[in-house]
């Protein structure tokens, strides 16, 4: 397999605290990688730099061979799942889908249902996000990472505010990934997630990275 994402002397401060320390890394595409790491260990923080959303201080970040900030804002083909998702609390979960499906007229409205459907959502439901559980967000938000078919995926912490059947359905769909080769980050501080669906994992602790298994 062919390296996918390459981390280079990455190093990120806010005032005079500092996220990420000296990170250097290549994780190669068509596996799962797991960061492990407690809230505030930095995972956020790394996967911001990977998606564009933060630029680091020092070092480089490619995807693709192309470096985040340079050659391109953000990696082509990616799916994330970063913090809560922001959605419409006064639209039901299909309309906020459609909305975000109308910037790049990518995918078809039964596509975008088949997502809603596969993360144990109902996609005629007319209730407003607004009123969702936590673990109904999460789940639309997954939806939202997937519904576009993206070749890389970054899940931060998908876990959240699941209940037993909700983890169950995230297991599948992570691991339906995993079959169909494409290339997964997934962070959590639940080691036992990360140990049964991971290839690969690496451990956030103060700033810094540290292979755990690879």
């Amino acid at each position: 397999m062919s390296v996918i994402v390459v981390l280079d002397q990455i190093e990120k401060s806010f005032g005079e605290e500092k996220v990420l320390s000296a990170i250097s890394h290549k994780f190669e595409g068509g596996k799962v990688h797991g960061i492990i790491g407690q809230n505030g260990s930095g995972k956020t923080v790394l996967f911001k730099c990977i998606c564009g959303l933060i630029r680091p201080d020092s070092g480089k970040v490619l995807v693709n061979d192309k470096q985040i900030g340079r050659d391109t804002d953000f990696p082509e083909s990616l799916g994330a799942l970063i913090e809560t998702p922001g959605f419409f609390p006064q639209m039901s979960g299909y309309k906020n889908l459609k909305l975000l499906a109308s910037l790049r007229n990518q995918i078809s409205s039964e596509d975008i249902k088949k997502n809603i459907i596969t993360v144990g959502l109902d996609p005629e439901s007319k209730k407003p996000v607004g009123k969702y559980s936590m673990g109904m967000r999460e789940r639309l938000g997954i939806a939202q990472a997937l519904m576009e078919n993206p070749d890389l995926i970054i899940l931060d912490e998908p876990f959240n505010g699941l209940d037993k059947e909700s983890v169950k359905c995230v297991y599948k769909i992570i691991q339906g990934l995993k079959e169909r080769k494409k290339t997964v980050f997934l962070a959590s501080h639940n080691f036992m997630d990360i140990e049964i669906l991971c290839d690969t994992v690496c451990e956030m602790d103060g700033g810094k990275l540290t292979i755990i298994k690879e």
